[in-house]
């Protein structure tokens, strides 16, 4: 089952299958937008889509993850379906990754 703003953005996009070819797909996503390469801990990726015209980016895996950060000592949760707008150095609108990894905290 296929969400609607995926349906949205597929027109136009770079779509990669394949469990190698989309992990690799997913690292040179991060590593091209300059994001830290250990931030979608991904495993069982069966697509990944990329719209370059509007940032726009998806990733497919068989179920879902839970991934401990040991840095920072959070759990977060990827649903099988992520998806986000992206840009340099900024993820943005993140679907499928729960909280957890992704709050801000005060600095004194």
């Amino acid at each position: 089952m296929t969400s609607q703003p995926l349906t949205n953005h597929r027109e136009g996009a770079e779509i990669y299958h394949g469990e190698s070819l989309c992990k690799q797909k997913s690292l040179d996503l991060l590593q091209e937008i300059r994001l830290p390469m250990g931030l979608l801990p991904l495993d069982d990726i069966v697509e990944v889509g990329y719209n370059r015209t509007t940032g726009f980016v998806w990733l497919k895996q068989k179920k879902r993850k839970e991934h401990k950060f040991r840095a920072i000592g959070r759990n977060v949760s990827y649903d099988k379906e992520v998806t986000a707008f992206v840009e340099d150095r900024r993820m943005r609108r993140l679907t499928g990754g729960y909280r957890g990894l992704f709050q801000c905290l005060p600095l004194s």
